[in-house]
């Protein structure tokens, strides 16, 4: 079954209404029709400066991330391996500095070669 889930937060606790949903967590609410739309399209992923990304294409950090659990650091600048989109939380499944690691886009950009 294919669940709802609050455009903004992302949670599943979703209201219906007649004409709308409303999201229990946050109190967002939006039209049914612009539901159906959103679900029909394919999934755009971008970066942190808009540009769309793909599987197989090559991203840079843009600013210094602690790795939870491990002492490491990903520094600004560092590339990684060609990237696959995945669906969840963390869009970005790749290698940087030989270790596999999920990203959230909003922290990459996209490198051109």
């Amino acid at each position: 079954m294919n669940e709802i889930t609050c455009p903004l937060c992302e949670m599943t606790d979703v209201l219906t209404h007649p004409d709308l949903y409303e999201c229990s967590t946050c109190g967002h609410e939006w039209e049914k029709e612009a539901a159906q739309d959103e679900a029909a399209g394919p999934r755009v992923v971008k970066d942190a400066y808009g540009n769309v990304l793909a599987d197989g294409d090559i991203v840079a950090m843009i600013k210094d991330l602690k790795l939870k659990g491990s002492s490491d650091v990903l520094k600004v600048g560092t590339k990684s391996k060609p990237i696959r989109l995945v669906d969840g939380d963390h869009e970005i499944s790749c290698k940087m500095d030989g270790m596999a690691i999920g990203l959230k886009a909003c922290f990459v950009k996209k490198v051109t070669v």
